[in-house]
């Protein structure tokens, strides 16, 4: 059972920065360098120079990126541009979003999490992580001590919790509310009745905690935990070191979005190329869909619509380089069982994302282990459109388009204590950055 706790928050202190829309960012992983200076730009006490500070030539261990926002962030405490709120909240947010076409609204409980390993089957993930990025995000907790960003964590839900959730606020002005550079609407309700508190706490609680968002986040504050533990005194239960800010959202709200992340892989050898068509026919059927300067979007459409309709089919959408047709693969039974190289675990043999990894990038381009770890051999969108578009231009050497991995997978492969792929989903939108934060240290 997950011990789900409200907590006072930090918070901007709007009459000293205004529009929160100017201080707030995405999660740091999504955010690119050109992004970076944006947010640099845009306010001086933008969270950028919280959750992605800058780094430099000349950095030390007595001087870098992270020492740089810690000494940031306890002026901003001083001078009151973050404070502490007065009383324990939970604080439930909505998003309102674009999609298709119509717009989706998604409500999440930010609150305080105890921190569970996952052998226990608490708090359960879905995705590999890489310890590189653990380092470096340990690093700068340890320095500021503080959840900048709350990990987007999902629960099984029939709808009562989310009902329940909604009628909470029904009628109630927010606390907070703006738009973001996407025009995504961002609300934010405390909740500070402890009665009602209570009754939150018991609905979620009981049920099982999926990690959709912040794999890396969430390990590296079991780290600190580890090293809190053994270099702070008083690490009592209650300690905050023992917590992680989430961000709770119900698998049973429409506004819970998975997109794909499609592949766009910047190198692979003429001969592979060359063969790819011939060779891919020994795994899938192959569809080609030509096209021309003058129908390449009435084709690319029909294309894309064409992938859709395999999604049960474990389709895969190619284009390579300087070649003016897509490919639409659809894999032949009893693949999986022979090239999988995991038999023992179907769940994870369905997954589009596994089919690729295994049968494309390894079987048929050659790809070793250690190449699908290579940022800059492969790239990763979430638009096909923009996808096949940087094969067109030719800026990478191929494109792989897939279906989004279903939440019935998700859910399936976390509760067998099994792990996806790394990018094996893309939860839409992300979670916004600095709408509240968590300190990891006691009150004073």
């Amino acid at each position: 059972m997950a011990t789900i706790r409200p907590f006072k928050g930090i918070v901007y202190s709007t009459d000293k920065v205004g529009d929160p829309a100017q201080v707030v960012t995405p999660p740091y992983d999504v955010i690119s360098g050109d992004e970076q200076q944006v947010f640099y730009d845009r306010h001086p006490h933008n969270v950028i120079r919280l959750i992605l500070g800058k780094s430099s030539g000349r950095d030390t261990a007595a001087d870098n990126p992270h020492t740089r926002a810690a000494a940031t962030y306890r002026r901003w405490l001083a001078d009151g541009i973050l404070r502490q709120d007065p009383a324990p909240a939970f604080y439930l947010t909505s998003v309102e979003f674009p999609f298709v076409a119509g717009t989706r609204t998604r409500l999440g409980l930010i609150a305080r999490v105890v921190l569970e390993p996952f052998e226990k089957g608490i708090v359960l993930p879905h995705e590999q992580t890489y310890s590189a990025i653990k380092t470096e995000r340990l690093g700068l907790m340890k320095a500021c001590h503080t959840n900048f960003s709350p990990i987007f964590s999902i629960y099984p839900d029939q709808g009562s919790v989310l009902a329940f959730l909604q009628k909470a606020i029904a009628d109630v002005p927010p606390d907070m509310d703006f738009r973001d550079d996407r025009g995504h609407r961002h609300r934010l309700w405390r909740i500070t009745d402890p009665a009602l508190q209570g009754l939150i706490s018991a609905q979620i609680q009981a049920l099982p905690i999926f990690i959709a968002d912040g794999h890396h986040r969430y390990e590296t504050a079991l780290a600190y935990r580890d090293w809190a533990a053994a270099t702070l005194p008083g690490l009592t239960a209650e300690h905050p070191a023992n917590f992680i800010m989430m961000y709770l959202a119900s698998m049973a709200d429409p506004g819970l979005i998975i997109l794909p992340t499609h592949r766009l892989l910047t190198r692979i050898s003429p001969m592979a190329a060359a063969t790819f068509d011939e060779r891919a026919r020994k795994f899938f059927y192959v569809r080609v869909f030509p096209f021309d300067r003058g129908n390449f979007e009435a084709v690319q459409t029909t294309f894309l619509n064409e992938l859709e309709t395999a999604a049960a089919q474990n389709g895969i959408g190619a284009l390579l380089k300087n070649r003016a047709e897509f490919l639409l693969l659809t894999l032949k039974p009893g693949v999986m069982a022979q090239y999988s190289g995991q038999a023992d675990a179907p769940e994870l043999n369905a997954l589009d994302v596994t089919v690729l990894t295994r049968v494309v990038l390894i079987e048929l381009l050659g790809f070793a282990q250690a190449d699908l770890d290579d940022k800059a051999l492969i790239g990763y969108s979430s638009d096909a459109r923009e996808a096949l578009a940087a094969v067109v231009e030719g800026s990478c050497e191929a494109g792989f388009i897939l279906n989004p991995t279903r939440m019935t997978q998700v859910k399936q492969i976390a509760e067998k204590g099994l792990v996806m792929p790394h990018k094996s989903t893309f939860f839409y939108p992300k979670v916004i950055t600095g709408q509240v934060l968590n300190s990891l240290l006691p009150e004073r």
